[in-house]
């Protein structure tokens, strides 16, 4: 509570997940630095044709 200055338990607890779940993501996405070559630029990106469904 006092690291995110707060003084509501329920409101720090989401807060500290919030925190641990980015923290995890970042760390799934360092296992992948250098594994892909990006050299694409945004204008190659918006001319694909990519569909959703």
């Amino acid at each position: 509570m006092q690291l995110f200055d707060n003084k509501e338990k329920t409101k720090a607890i989401v807060l500290a997940l919030q925190e641990l779940i980015n923290k995890n993501k970042v760390a799934e996405l360092k296992f992948y630095k250098g594994k892909f070559a990006l050299d694409m630029d945004i204008d190659s990106l918006r001319k694909r044709n990519v569909h959703f469904d």
